[in-house]
């Protein structure tokens, strides 16, 4: 084989490997599992655990949110109930229930995949605590998959807030997941949020790494 051959072949191995390369290292991101949790007004709060009750913290969250110490139980069509559901505080405009599609079917209900907030026309949950009970017309979803970022991240990235991505995610039963939507704020840290139903299929731990491969 000639030089020039051999310096064109160089060339085209160099071109294909640096591609990859780029593909694959865009931005590798932790994931974190969401569980099931609830969000409640301070008015639903007092509800479930009595007039002038406040919520207590267990561990601290990004963006200034908070894992609760306190738990409900949440019921669903039928009568059908999961228990020991955590709140995450602190307390917001209105309360929500967020589950896996799999929850869903056991609480016998058809929650729709929603980003978190995103509540109208959702499905319909009753949460019970110690001192009370509430009824949620409409207030329990299925939490769509997103990635937490700050602006500075997000830039390096060349993403933006409401950007939506491709990830792959590496071990026996690596899974590429379209359609995850960019979250941009100074308070977040870096991190993908998927529910325990995604998790369970991509065999995925807590802190194991999603890589952006691509906008979706």
């Amino acid at each position: 084989m000639d030089e020039s051959r051999i310096e064109e072949i160089t060339r085209l191995v160099v071109r294909a490997m640096e591609k990859a390369r780029g593909e694959n290292t865009r931005m590798t991101v932790p994931v974190g599992i969401s569980a099931r949790h609830i969000h409640l007004t301070q008015e639903d709060v007092e509800r479930l655990f009595g007039p002038g009750y406040r919520l207590t913290k267990k561990k601290d969250l990004m963006g200034g949110q908070f894992a609760a110490n306190e738990q409900c139980t949440i019921v669903g069509l039928k009568l059908r109930a999961i228990e020991n559901v955590r709140i995450l505080g602190p307390v917001r405009k209105r309360s929500q229930v967020e589950i896996s599609a799999t929850d869903a079917r056991t609480l016998g209900i058809n929650a729709p995949l929603r980003e978190s907030g995103d509540l109208d026309g959702s499905a319909p949950i009753a949460i019970v605590g110690p001192k009370g009970a509430i009824y949620l017309e409409e207030g329990c979803i299925v939490a769509a998959r997103h990635i937490h970022m700050t602006p500075e991240e997000a830039a390096g990235a060349g993403l933006k807030d409401g950007d939506y991505v491709t990830v792959k995610m590496g071990n026996e039963r690596g899974a590429t997941l379209s359609k995850v939507k960019i979250r941009v704020d100074p308070s977040f840290t870096l991190e993908m949020h998927i529910d325990t139903d995604e998790a369970n299929a991509c065999q995925i731990r807590q802190g194991d790494v999603a890589r952006i491969v691509s906008n979706a």
